[in-house]
């Protein structure tokens, strides 16, 4: 049974969906393949092969169409004013734009496949078709009565306050929207060859889906709406699942830092993903990749309302608009009738200035424009109303006969009728509580600039200095690059009346100055700009796509894309016993916290079993094992002190000592302490005003800890901390390093680099050069290790046939060549290690294995039909894989290495047994005799190869048995297997296991973790 909090991975998986291919069978032959590679243009020209594509995904398409009644005809157009239209001026010459989205009309179904084609061979658009149903979940639904208020700070407390709260129904509809939107993305997407760009908050789980499958596509993403701030965000419910689709692309872009800031916070709150600056550029490292984010706000198209201002129309409107308004300064507002362009407290704004400047009466007017609602609904009646009742109250206290201070056009106006309405006014009001970017003052400042045809028809001569005054609110996206705009609080109603007295005031010398700032701003960052630098940014970030490797983590709209180096690999336990086995000199390198102990334990002393590997690798005369640690001599002695023969170098290595009972020995460049007198005083403070934070006093070193901090708050101190420390600390010999949430102030010449150099060179010195070489950490500190052991291997410290082992813990980028999971992956390495060395006696019996079906959070596997699935013997402390087989169940083998495999015809013998009574299945029954699992036999003429831990009934550990891969039952339990892995498909995250022999009589469990 699959929980109904799993249902929102159902809508997404259809990954076969092709329909598409029978929507155009003219034109495509295989998916992302087309007859011909490319369509031919207007004029029936052939395809040119080095044309780049690039693929436009939006909400709507940026086209205009209705149907000929008469005819029956459909008419389209492109609409010019349409912003996903008019970005392709920023591309490459040679590039061919796509596009992908809905219509702005409805079409009947059996009219799909016409209009579908109509739009294919002559527009380059492809659409997407909603029914009536999935347009109103999706878009009426969550997009704007959900998502749309919460992203504009607007929480639904109430049902009548705030848009409507969660419903599961919607965010499904949400998320089959975004999987038709994918399927038609597919239709076109040729892989390696184009880029994909998404609009907007309507398509924010399209990048999983796409990403799941293409793993390599150039993926971009920009929101042109605000992005909450964390408080806000984390009220979502399927919060974590956006934020990871987001994280699928390459490039996210924002219109302003805050904006951006906001959603790294959440990054960081929520999934523990911190950004970093580079270059002037800001990234999120995320699985082995590297996450762009790019902050520029959107611009106009220069040409386009250039083109409009030179029209005949625009000057006759100016004319007719400057002679109706003659003797009277004009305010303009343009703004869409929802209830975040504050168009009411502009208008309780304007009756303020009137009634504390009643000289102004019948001179000022406020020209509003609104646009049409994007939805209807109830919030938008009662913007319509209030604002009506509010001008209406104003007309009738203020105004006179032939004179209205407000003038509310409630009517859609044309282009040119916008831009007539910006060259008469002296000031544009833009008073939005909440909003994006807002173009308006953009449109404003360019119909200000003129053109030779307007200014002809209102008077202005060539020299005459133009001008213009702006009005911005602060919460919108345009504010922070405007800086000559006059900004206000839109609530403070008194304060907006004062920027229109200040507007009407102000000498024409310093509106020209405003006007020439913005104009030369807006100018040179138009919407070709815009994308220009976007396109440039999402090649950079893709460019690294066919240098590294990756791997698919992760069920659901949990999926993402795990990046690592072409040579860098998880290191097995067969790889590295295999070779610990051949070598007689071995140095064993760990750290501890975060390698052997999880960061997050409160108790840092070491478990028994850690302790008990340990000491069985210290007992093997060929290993040399030390632990490499930041942490101080004193714990580490204390933790370590049932080890005898453990070396451990302290502090980064400024103390060491080679066994429990011997001395500590120095570093050869110790210096003396006084610059703690310096740093203590320093980071005292910061720990005052840092909540959670505190000091780690050591020997040699001082460390500032904030793990538990405010991540955002404590990220941000730390690197002020940091910059203090290196500025104060300038002429001591001491370096400020910052590593894992702390900052770090040490000697120079300190590092567990030295360590391992250090080490080797005693070693040799003592005719023990090793040619084995073990060293796994987790922080930055230890990649110092891997460097060093980097430079080793290209000099005569290492013997030339060396095994060296250089691993990281976690996918991330790193100098080793091998990584761990987890601390738990960890201690098992290690504990194959010890078995290794304990030799064939430790390996008598093995107790059952536990095969668990891989955690999206700890695993780099994915899933498919043939993956290989990890299972883990715990005794014999390495991981070998468990391979489906048609009718059979699994085979248990270590990695194709043969000398692992127990095979059941070179064993001690073992008999057959009858039927399970427990079961009370037909089933042969294979039964191992002196503890030894394995042996030999034939059953119905087919060898049986392999180690089967599976138990159908309670037994004493002596007499577990082993079930035969042949028997009915096991056939019985493959089919309920296969079942539920084709169920993993659609359900995450889903754990399989087999039960232990004594923990129950079931044969197969399946746990639902959700």
């Amino acid at each position: 049974m699959i929980t109904q909090s799993c249902k929102d991975s159902l809508g997404m998986i259809s990954v076969n969906d092709f329909r598409g291919l029978e929507r155009i069978p003219s034109v495509m032959n295989e998916l992302g393949v087309f007859s011909g590679s490319e369509v031919g243009d207007e004029h029936g020209q052939g395809p040119v092969a080095s044309k780049q594509r690039r693929i436009i995904v939006a909400n709507q398409l940026p086209i205009r169409g209705y149907r000929n009644e008469e005819t029956k005809d459909w008419c389209f157009e492109f609409d010019k004013d349409s912003l996903v239209l008019q970005l392709k001026d920023g591309f490459p010459g040679n590039t061919e734009v796509w596009y992908v989205g809905m219509l702005k009309l409805d079409v009947e179904k059996e009219d799909q496949e016409e209009v579908a084609q109509l739009m294919f061979h002559k527009f380059r658009c492809v659409p997407v078709f909603l029914t009536v149903d999935q347009k109103n979940k999706y878009y009426h639904g969550f997009c704007k009565h959900y998502l749309w208020p919460l992203f504009h700070y607007m929480l639904p407390l109430s049902p009548s306050h705030g848009g409507v709260r969660f419903d599961k129904s919607l965010w499904e509809g949400y998320i089959v929207a975004n999987q038709l939107f994918v399927n038609k993305v597919v239709e076109i997407y040729k892989p390696d060859e184009d880029s994909v760009w998404v609009h907007d908050y309507h398509l924010m789980v399209l990048p999983s889906i796409l990403r799941r499958r293409y793993t390599r596509v150039q993926l971009g993403f920009f929101l042109h709406g605000p992005f909450p701030s964390s408080e806000i965000f984390r009220t979502i419910p399927v919060r974590e699942q956006i934020l990871r689709s987001l994280l699928n692309c390459d490039l996210i872009g924002f219109q302003t830092f805050d904006y951006a800031r906001h959603f790294m916070s959440c990054c960081s709150r929520l999934l523990g993903i911190d950004y970093q600056c580079k270059r002037g550029y800001i990234g999120l490292d995320y699985y082995g990749k590297t996450i762009n984010i790019k902050i520029l706000p959107v611009g106009i198209h220069m040409g386009q309302l250039e083109s409009d201002l030179n029209m005949e129309q625009t000057a006759t409107l100016a004319r007719q608009l400057k002679e109706k308004f003659k003797g009277k300064v004009v305010m303009v507002g343009v703004d869409d009738l929802d209830m975040f362009k504050g168009i009411s407290l502009k208008f309780s704004a304007m009756g303020r200035l009137l009634e504390m400047h009643p000289e102004l009466i019948g001179s000022v007017v406020l020209v509003q424009i609104a646009n049409p609602a994007r939805s209807q609904g109830k919030d938008v009646q009662e913007v319509r109303f209030e604002t009506s009742v509010i001008a209406q109250q104003i007309n009738r206290k203020y105004g006179n006969e032939g004179y209205e201070p407000i003038v509310f056009i409630n009517d859609p106006l044309s282009a040119l009728e916008k831009a007539a309405y910006y060259a008469i006014s002296e000031c544009c009001v833009v008073n939005a509580v909440r909003d994006g970017m807002n173009l308006v003052s953009y449109k404003y400042t360019v119909c200000r600039q003129g053109s030779p045809v307007l200014d002809k028809a209102l008077g202005i001569n060539e020299s005459d200095q133009r001008k213009s005054f702006l009005i911005l609110s602060e919460f919108i996206g345009c504010s922070p690059s405007l800086s000559g705009a006059y900004r206000v609080n839109p609530w403070d109603v008194n304060a907006v009346a004062d920027a229109m007295y200040v507007g009407i005031h102000m000498k024409d010398e310093e509106k020209h100055l405003r006007h020439e700032k913005h104009y030369n701003y807006i100018s040179s960052h138009d919407v070709a700009f815009w994308a220009r630098s976007f396109d440039q940014d999402l090649e950079r970030a893709c460019k690294e796509h066919y240098l590294k490797r990756y791997y698919n983590v992760g069920f659901g709209l949990n999926f993402r894309v795990a990046a690592v180096g072409k040579n860098f690999r998880m290191l097995t336990a067969e790889t590295i016993v295999a070779a610990y086995n051949s070598t007689n000199s071995r140095l064993i390198l760990l750290d501890y916290d975060g390698t052997m102990l999880p960061k997050s334990a409160v108790d840092k002393t070491p478990r028994n079993e850690v302790i008990s590997i340990l000491n069985c690798l210290c007992s093997d005369p060929k290993n040399t094992v030390f632990i490499v640690s930041g942490r101080g001599r004193d714990p580490l002695s204390k933790w370590f002190s049932p080890c005898e023969k453990l070396g451990i170098s302290a502090e980064h290595g400024y103390f060491t000592r080679w066994t429990r009972d011997s001395r500590w020995e120095t570093c050869s460049v110790a210096v003396g302490c006084d610059w703690k007198k310096t740093v203590e005083p320093v980071m005292e403070v910061y720990t005052a005003t840092t909540d959670g934070s505190f000091i780690e006093h050591k020997e040699s070193a001082i460390v500032w800890h904030y793990q538990d901090a405010d991540p955002d708050f404590g990220s941000c101190q730390a690197k002020e901390l940091l910059d203090h420390l290196e500025s104060v600390l300038t002429n001591e010999p001491v370096v400020v390093k910052r590593g894992r949430q702390i900052v770090e102030v040490k000697p120079q010449g300190v590092s567990k680099g030295i360590v391992v150099e250090d080490l080797i060179s005693t070693m040799r010195r003592n005719g023990k050069s090793p040619d084995f070489l073990f060293c796994i950490g987790d922080d930055r500190s230890d990649e110092d290790m891997f460097e060093s052991i980097a430079r080793l291997l290209d000099s005569p410290s290492l013997p030339p046939i060396a095994e060296v082992f250089a691993c990281t813990v976690g996918h991330k980028p790193s100098k080793a060549k091998y990584y761990l999971d987890d601390t738990p992956a960890v201690v098992e390495l290690l504990q194959g290690l010890a078995t290794a060395s304990a030799g064939p006696k430790a390996r008598k019996r093995a107790p059952p294995i536990s095969i668990t079906y891989p955690s999206p959070a700890n695993t780099l596997c994915g899933f498919s039909s043939s993956d290989l699935f990890v299972y883990t013997n715990k005794f014999h402390g390495f991981v070998g894989l468990m391979e489906l087989k048609k009718e059979k169940l699994v085979m248990f083998y270590s990695d194709g290495k043969h000398d692992k495999e127990i095979l059941w015809g070179k064993k001690d013998p073992i008999r057959l047994e009858k039927s399970s009574s427990v079961d009370k299945v037909s089933s042969s029954l294979l039964k191992a005799d002196n503890m030894i699992v394995g042996g030999g036999n034939k059953l119905n003429g087919n060898s049986k190869i392999g180690r089967s831990k599976v138990f159908p009934e309670d037994l004493a550990p002596w007499r577990q048995r082993i079930l035969d891969p042949g028997s009915d039952i096991v056939l019985r339990w493959n089919k309920i297997f296969l079942f539920s892995c084709l169920m993993a498909l659609f359900v995450d995250p889903l754990y399989f296991y087999l039960a232990h022999c004594w923990s129950g009589r079931r044969i197969f469990m399946c746990e639902y973790r959700l």
